[in-house]
Parts: C-alpha cells; structure tokens; sequence
C-alpha cells in the first residue's frame, strides 16, 4: 500500500486546492502517473503516484484544502477491477405489528456528480461548473479542442441561488442588503486561492511601501521603423518575430544599470542591491496576472529574450509555470496596452522597488522642432518604492527608457 502525500513544492507553499482528479476509485494507475491536480496561490502542480497499483481510496474530493504532507489518496497493488455487486436482500418474515413511532427524518437528495470523466476543462472551469451546478458535459466550449474554459461555464448559465434575499435597514446606519435568489441579477462566485493571494500580495505592497508613479511619453517611430525593416530577416535567422518587449527589456537592463537603486529592495533596515538581472514579465491568464521571469537579461540577445517570453507566456495559458519561472525577479515589465490602457499607475511586484507600465501605441499630434506632426506615442509609468528611490532618479530611469527605445541603435551599444 502506498499512501498519496501532498508534497512540499517551495517554503512558502503551505497548503494547496484538490482541483482536478484524473484518476477515480478502481484505476489502474502507474508508477510515476499523474493522477490529480494541485492548485497553490503560485501554480498547479501535478501529483504523481510513487506506485503501480489501483487507486483504492481518495481521501480529499475536489474544492477541498489539503495541507503539505497531507494524505489524499491510497494506492494498493492490484490490477483493478470493477467492484463486485452488492448481495442481494433476503426478505424477513412479516413480523408483529409494533406500536407507532415517529417518523423518519427525509434523507438528503443524492449529489449529482457532473460526468466528466470524458470533458477536458481548465481546473477554474471545473470549479465554477461546480459552484453553478453545471453538468461540464452539457456545456459547448468554444474552444476547437474541445477544452471548456470558464468563459464557456459562464455563458452556459448559472445553477438558482437557494440563498433567499435578505435586506435589513437600520435608523443609524446605511442599508444591509445580502443579494441572493434571482440568479439573472446577481452571481456569486467564491475567489480562487490564486485570486485570494493577488489581492493580499497587492494590498500588502500598497500598505508597506510608499508607492509613487511618474509618467512619461516615448516617441515609437524609429523603433517601428527598425522593426519593419528588419522583421523578415530576423523572423528567418531566428524563426521567432521581433516584438516590442525585447527592446523595452533590453532598454530596462540599461536603465537599471544607471539607476541601480530602482534594482534593489529593502529587508529590514537595509537596502540590498541587486547585481543581477532578472526581468519579470507580467502574463494575463484565466485565473489572474502571473510574472514569469527572464532570467539574466543582460546577457540574452534580442532573439533569446523574445524567445524566452513566448515560452513563458505559453506556459503561463497551459498553466505549466514551475515555481523557478517565477521566483526572484529584480523588476517587473507590465503592459496593459494590450488591453487598450492608455495610462495607467501599476502596482509593484512583492519586494521589489520598481515597475514600469507600457500601454497603448496611438498617433497623436506633437511638436518637433517647431512643428506638428502626427506620431505614434506611447504613454509610459514607472511606479517605484519612494522610501529608497527619490524622485531625481525614478524621473532619470524613465528617461533613459524613453531615450533608448527612441534611439534603438543605441541599445545595440549597451548590449
């Protein structure tokens, strides 16, 4: 018998979410098989049985919270086998009548269990299919795959709330109103753990640090220019497109360099300042924004550091992220232009002091040498830990930024 343990994935992961088992009571599982999926506050992680045998008992149903060390499941050596019909019920002799009693209590309805031995689903779909009473089977994802996701929940409905509406108002105070009962007003959704986790990471950094944010606008021209011309060449030496973050994170490395204060971060009572470079790119994914870092990019050529966000960024949607993608980052690159933002003030990332914002390209008029002309400018923020960097060098980082990215050729010289 071997019992099924979760395991330690890193110091700060304590406890995990039961999100998806792809194994059943009665399976045959291998040696080394993934059999059900984790979800922490970081990543899924994938748990694997040490064993051959049969899976004989699972200890935590999905939506459960299981602790590190924490036995989930049992596997017995065996071939698996369906289970044996029950012996059938001999009927008893008629017996005396007997005085009347009470009658029983009602047994609970039986919990429907959603038929998704077949369905393929993101474990966020799994989870909110559940919370709405929705049969995954049931559903038409959009997704060519067939893999539901939890726009595909979302649009096939919501299960009633059973929850009866209560509103309550008091003389010396506003209106309480508990929302409930009609499902087309109003939906309630419980937070995922990754979802807990963003909110109490961003409010710690607004409570513990003393954020600014300074703006400033870089002129995209030459650097779309360079970008057109050298497009197809660079798409055949290296078989990946030339894309913008590759400059800004090149022209970031410059910057820091310059500024290595904005590189740095406190403990305590001291400042420690970081010599290396490690580049954390923010990736939008279902569940909430996760930064997967490129590590060393002062050393990555342009390719390299293109090549290394796809991969990433790709990881991040399949949710295969490792723990190492994602630790100890120096600074974080975000952009929501491509979302549409014009401007915007990020937040920075845990412990470090600071994070630059891009958004959207849009043609605006500008004055060049006396002149308006129309340009495609981008807006961009730096949001920084004002305890350790002042504002001369924040406003000196993010021109140095702007300098380099419309002055591309000047990035080659500080590669």
């Amino acid at each position: 018998m071997a019992e099924i343990k979760v395991p330690e994935l890193a110091e700060s992961i304590t406890e995990g979410t039961i999100a998806q088992w792809v194994k059943k009571v009665g399976d045959r599982v291998e040696k080394g098989e993934f059999i059900v999926e984790l979800e922490t506050d970081k990543v899924n992680a994938e748990i694997i049985s040490e064993e051959a045998g049969v899976l004989t008992q699972i200890l935590a149903p999905e939506g459960d919270t299981v602790l590190v060390g924490q036995v989930i499941a049992v596997v017995e050596a065996g071939e698996g086998a369906a289970p044996a019909p029950a012996a059938p019920v001999q009927e008893a002799a008629p017996a005396a009548p007997a005085a009347p009693v009470a009658a029983a209590p009602v047994a609970p309805a039986p919990i429907v269990e959603e038929s998704t031995d077949r369905v393929i689903a993101s474990p966020a779909a799994r989870k909110l299919a559940r919370e709405k009473g929705i049969d995954l089977a049931a559903i038409s994802p959009v997704d060519p795959q067939g893999r539901v996701r939890v726009q595909d929940v979302s649009a096939h409905g919501t299960a009633p709330v059973a929850q009866a509406a209560v509103a309550a108002v008091s003389a010396n105070g506003p209106m309480v109103f508990t929302p409930a009962g009609d499902s087309d007003r109003v939906t309630v959704e419980k937070m995922s753990r990754r979802r807990q986790t963003i909110a109490k990471r961003l409010l710690e950094v607004k409570q513990s640090t003393a954020m600014l944010t300074t703006f400033n606008e870089i002129d995209m021209t030459n650097i779309m220019a360079l970008r057109k011309r050298k497009q197809e060449q660079f798409v055949k030496d290296n078989d990946i497109k030339l894309g913008f973050m590759s400059f800004f994170t090149k022209a970031v490395v410059a910057a820091l360099k310059k500024y290595p204060y904005v590189n740095a971060q406190i403990s305590g009572d001291e400042i420690h300042l970081n010599k290396f470079f490690d580049i954390g790119v923010a990736v939008s994914t279902e569940e909430g924004l996760v930064v997967p870092v490129v590590r060393d990019a002062n050393s990555k050529n342009f390719a390299e550091i293109e090549r290394n966000i796809g991969e990433l960024a790709g990881k991040a949607r399949d949710k295969k992220l490792g723990l190492n993608d994602m630790a100890g980052g120096s600074f974080t690159i975000t952009n929501g232009g491509v979302f549409g933002s014009l401007m915007s003030t990020p937040i920075m990332n845990g412990t470090q002091a600071g994070i630059l914002g891009m958004h959207s390209i849009v043609n605006r008029p500008v004055a060049i040498n006396g002149e308006v002309q129309i340009r495609p400018m981008m807006y961009v923020a730096l949001s920084y830990d004002h305890r350790i960097i002042d504002g001369k060098d924040s406003v000196g980082f993010l021109k140095t930024v702007k300098e380099m990215i419309e002055n591309p050729e000047d990035l080659l010289l500080n590669s």
